[in-house]
Formats: C-alpha cells, sequence, structure tokens
C-alpha cells in the first residue's frame, strides 16, 4: 500500500473509540476480578500486572497498526509521539521489548511521553499507555488531518 499522507477525522475518531473501547475493556476486567472475594490477594495482584504489561503492550501494536501506512515524511523523525509508538512497536516485535534505537528518529527520552531509554525494557501500564494514546491522536490530528 503507498503511504497516506492524510486521515478523515472520521477514520482518526473510529479508531480513537476502538483504542477507548478495548481500554473499557481491561478496566471492567480488571475492577471485576477485584471485587471478587480472593484467599490469595498478592497472586490476584501480580497475574493483573504481568496481563496489564502484556495487554498495554499489543495495545501500542494497535495504536500504531490503525495507521502504519502513514507517510514516514510527515510523521517526521523529532521524537513525537508517532515516532515513539514506532519504536515502541519495533521493541516489541523485534527486540524482546527492549528499547532500541532507529537512526531515523532523533529520540529523547526526557521529551519522550513514556520516558523510556534506548536499552529500558518497556513495560506500559495502564497510564503510560493512556498518556501515549492521547499524544499519539494529537500528533495524528496536527499533521495528518
Amino acid at each position: 500500500m503507498l503511504s497516506v499522507n492524510k486521515y478523515t477525522r472520521a477514520n482518526t475518531d473510529t479508531c480513537r473509540s476502538k483504542v477507548a473501547a478495548q481500554v473499557s475493556a481491561y478496566q471492567t476486567l480488571v475492577r471485576t476480578a477485584r471485587i471478587q472475594r480472593s484467599a490469595d490477594k498478592a497472586r490476584l495482584k501480580a497475574a493483573i500486572e504481568v496481563f496489564e504489561t502484556l495487554f498495554f503492550g499489543n495495545m501500542v501494536l494497535v495504536l500504531d497498526g490503525y495507521f502504519v501506512h502513514r507517510m514516514r515524511a510527515m510523521e517526521g523523525k523529532d521524537g513525537n509521539p508517532l515516532n515513539e509508538a514506532r519504536m515502541l512497536c519495533n521493541s516489541i516485535m523485534h527486540d524482546n521489548n527492549i528499547l532500541s534505537a532507529d537512526k531515523t528518529i532523533k529520540h529523547d527520552s526526557d521529551r519522550s511521553v513514556s520516558k523510556y531509554r534506548v536499552g529500558d525494557e518497556t513495560k506500559l501500564r495502564e497510564a503510560d499507555f493512556t498518556r501515549l494514546s492521547s499524544a499519539f491522536f494529537a500528533e495524528m490530528g496536527k499533521k495528518f488531518s
């Protein structure tokens, strides 16, 4: 597929709604699990934490996948949230969740949304993904609408 240089507002809003629905499903699952009477609260907490980082790592893949054909020249390479999502996806898919450098992106962990440094293990939690997806959609709106 050719690269895309414009997404309709309806398309972006639909993707945003799909992301929100998946995050809401996660929140409902966790809330329900916590309400249950569990004799082993530590085990439940550990299971939720493992699930959370796997789920939100996969949500980054979903988020980026909705706009995977975006034109790289329009995306830029200044370390913006679109670049950050792409770097996280590459790390999740190819580098066993270790953030790896991308020589086409000027990554600055201090300015990034997730604050990961190259070489860090990426373990996104709900709050991390929420910040990243908000920044991602804002950047999409600025550059591709």
